[in-house]
């Protein structure tokens, strides 16, 4: 009997489903996915018309959000209902429709074809649900439909664990009688308080069932106040009650007073989140020192989709995980032109490697379509390459074009960029940031985010010092006729991605202490050997000559414990600086690690539904990377 979470992090029990005269059910929990009637119809007339969902969206102004959210996504039929339904009205630019919902026991892939099959008016929907849907591995999963006007978050876990780990504040709410199966005494005040917590104003509540007394009396006490009975709620059996507090102590999410933002850096980071706060109808002033964007860390013409999955499964290894099934979504939604998913293989390349990576395999538990182990012979038939080991394969991983991404991704007409604009300073005065400029007149904003990379230290300096390294990698371009270009990326000391345009790339090198911007032979030789060093047989006739290739030089910008720094920047005694955010600290993960951080930042500069749970964001903010004898001192 199901009843139990996988033992083996990160993979989560999915639903035990059995077919019964032809209808899903649960076998853990005798639990019918769908009523004898029409599910379809029930989700509209239960869920979407007694929480006067139509008139909700009508209501939503340009910029703004309505938030559902939900306890027991199932089968994901009323978000689909709801996702219809913000379809057929015609709602204002950068309108949101964010639907939150949890799941401990997720269905599977296969069953949720199967059983959504039955809907055809739903099948373009269904589509792009089973498109990005996301693999059973516990946390928070974000998706964008439509353009970015309608976000999916869906944590697969326990009900109120999840509830607690999120951040948002709904309209209204679908309790289904699912969930109260599946999460054993949910039903209770712990409940009632978690929801008061995250409901905005005017919210209201359905549930699909009739709790007992003393849930509603602790419903009451949180401040849903039950509607009086209609007939409709007498025949299905439903509650429905309005959240009316009587404290206030639980404002609504606080609306930015202006929807105009100033982001310094056209790299991955500052490109990516610029298009999204663009598409959520904010106006973005991008300004950049060099010429184009994507020039400095971000102007390599490939780019490895790659993370580094710890042995252990500790938040650090969460991060990375959400970050690269998050970027696997995005760019296929939104680069597709620029994104090629070829696969990804990390070689298991020395025994010191090959021991970690044992390790990995003993300790966790991934869906076979996140990453496997293969072994030698396997690992050469994914890449046409001849390997010396085996590894692990990133069935969803590939390569990017990364300056091409940063060029479409700033093609937007609520974005205007400045190019050529060397920030020297940034000071506040009278509510606004003040951007000093080499060569340039001065720039005044009330929202700044720094996505600068390595320059963000020199931007800085007037407020503190703070433990950001910016570290060398040199690239080398290898002529495609040169080397038997592997079909897949190969990741072990170096990468090396497949030819493309006439052209392969391969490094990068590591130069944590030198700052020469110079294209050095040593690091073309030593990019070459490390090549050699996995793929022995890549030449197709002889090593080539450093002096004879190409390539390039930038710097990486990474933090003292090589995470991100991503959220509102403080001051010296740690108080929030009003309007200034930072996004930085990439390292050389910049590809996998942007579009979701810049999700998340974009989330909480519009004050909406944020892609990351707490118990990630506490370990991103910029703070803790100040240099600690000043936050001592202050």
């Amino acid at each position: 009997m199901q009843t139990t979470e996988a033992s083996t992090p990160p993979a989560v029990s999915p639903a035990d489903i059995k077919w019964q005269n032809g209808h899903p059910v649960s076998e853990g929990f005798g639990d019918i996915y769908l009523s004898h009637g029409d599910g379809l119809v029930e989700a509209r007339q239960i869920f979407l018309t007694q929480n006067n969902i139509s008139r909700r969206f009508q209501t939503v102004g340009a910029g703004e959000s309505c938030v559902i959210a939900e306890a027991g996504f199932g089968i994901g039929l009323n978000f689909l209902a709801a996702w219809q339904a913000w379809q057929q009205t015609r709602t204002p630019e950068g309108a949101v429709l964010h639907f939150i919902s949890t799941e401990r026991y997720p269905v599977s892939h296969q069953d949720l074809s199967l059983i959504l099959c039955r809907w055809p008016e739903l099948q373009p929907l269904v589509d792009q649900l089973l498109a990005h849907y996301p693999p059973a591995v516990s946390g928070l999963h974000r998706r964008q439909f439509d353009g970015g006007q309608v976000r999916l978050t869906l944590y697969f876990g326990d009900t109120l664990p999840a509830l607690d780990d999120m951040v948002f504040r709904a309209d209204a709410w679908f309790l289904t009688g699912r969930a109260a199966v599946q999460n054993h005494g949910w039903w209770g005040p712990e409940l009632a308080d978690t929801l008061s917590l995250h409901s905005n104003k005017g919210c209201t509540l359905v549930a699909d069932s009739l709790p007992a007394a003393d849930t509603l009396a602790a419903l009451a006490s949180a401040g849903f106040e039950t509607q009086p009975t209609s007939s409709h709620q007498k025949a299905t059996g439903t509650l429905v009650a309005d959240w009316r507090p009587r404290q206030q102590g639980s404002a609504d999410e606080a609306a930015p007073p202006s929807r105009s933002v100033t982001v310094i850096g056209a790299g991955v980071g500052g490109s990516l989140l610029a298009r999204n706060l663009a598409e959520r109808g904010w106006s973005v002033t991008v300004l950049d020192r060099a010429n184009s964007p994507g020039s400095g860390a971000s102007g390599n013409s490939q780019g490895a989709l790659y993370v580094k999955l710890g042995v252990d499964f500790n938040h650090q290894t969460k991060l990375a995980l959400s970050s690269l099934l998050y970027s696997q979504h995005f760019y296929t939604e939104h680069a597709s032109t620029d994104w090629h998913q070829t696969g990804l293989l990390q070689l298991a390349w020395n025994p010191q490697e090959a021991d970690r990576q044992a390790r990995f395999c003993e300790r966790n538990n991934y869906p076979e379509c996140v990453v496997r182990p293969v072994d030698c012979q396997e690992a050469g038939v994914l890449t046409g390459s001849q390997v010396k080991s085996g590894g692990l394969w990133f069935e969803g991983g590939g390569w990017l074009q990364p300056k091409a991404l940063c060029q479409q991704m700033l093609n937007h007409p609520n974005i205007q960029c400045h190019f050529g604009f060397q920030v020297t300073r940034i000071m506040p005065c009278n509510g606004r940031w003040h951007i000093s400029g080499q060569d340039s007149p001065e720039w005044a904003c009330e929202r700044l985010v720094l996505c600068a990379g390595d320059q963000t230290p020199v931007i800085l300096s007037a407020f503190a010092d703070f433990r950001f390294k910016r570290i060398r990698g040199q690239v080398t371009q290898l002529p495609a006729f040169s080397l038997q270009s592997p079909k897949a990326v190969v990741c072990g000391p170096c990468y090396v991605n497949p030819a493309h345009a006439g052209y392969s790339l391969t490094g990068a090198s590591f130069d944590l202490h030198d700052p020469c911007p110079d294209i050095k032979l040593k690091s073309h030789a030593d990019n070459l050997d490390q090549l050699e060093s996995i793929l022995p047989d890549i030449w197709t006739t002889e090593k080539p000559c450093p002096e004879s290739l190409d390539g390039r030089v930038a710097f990486r910008c990474t933090t003292h414990d090589y995470q991100p720094a991503v959220g509102a920047l403080t001051d010296q005694g740690g108080q929030t600086l009003e309007g200034i955010d930072m996004l930085t600290g990439l390292g050389s993960k910049g590809l996998t690690y942007a579009p979701l951080l810049a999700e998340y930042l974009a989330d909480e500069i519009s004050g909406q539904p944020r892609a990351l749970p707490r118990s990630l964001i506490t370990r991103l903010l910029p703070d803790r990377c100040r240099v600690p004898a000043q936050r001592q001192s202050a």
